[in-house]
């Protein structure tokens, strides 16, 4: 019975341990900086991707990553995040990181203000940079 016991706590603690060794971050920090957005005006263009832009839908504009990577972009005044996936180029004013979409930039609650200071992360597996622009 003691014998039993003994292997129960070990095989726990040795599960317990393999878990945690694999919930290191999911996100890697890319950058901080300020981020905008853009809408109304643009709403059924076509970005760099080739795709038409919506405003409604949670996407973005990064000037070096790839089309189709997934940010996860942080409010840093209120903690809010959104997911939203690449699909154009930008900002073009230098002092921002990202363009956001409507939607995006809502949900962050910096849409009001039109800028806000942000963080990006990129899932550790999903790591796409172009460097060539």
């Amino acid at each position: 019975m003691k014998t039993k016991l003994l292997l129960s706590v070990i095989f726990i603690l040795f599960v317990n341990t393999s878990c945690k060794e694999k919930q290191e971050a999911e996100y890697y920090l890319f950058q901080k900086g300020k981020a905008s957005w853009y809408g109304p005006g643009f709403h059924g263009r076509k970005t760099a991707s080739g795709e038409k832009f919506n405003s409604d839908s949670l996407t973005a504009a990064h000037r070096t990553l790839d089309f189709g990577t997934i940010v996860r972009v942080t409010n840093i005044e209120n903690n809010k995040f959104v997911e939203v996936r690449i699909n154009d180029r930008g900002p073009v004013s230098k002092k921002r990181i990202i363009d956001l979409s409507g939607a995006a930039a809502d949900s962050l609650g910096i849409k009001k203000k039109g800028v806000g200071r942000v963080t990006l992360e990129i899932k550790k597996t999903n790591i796409h940079i172009n460097n060539e622009h």
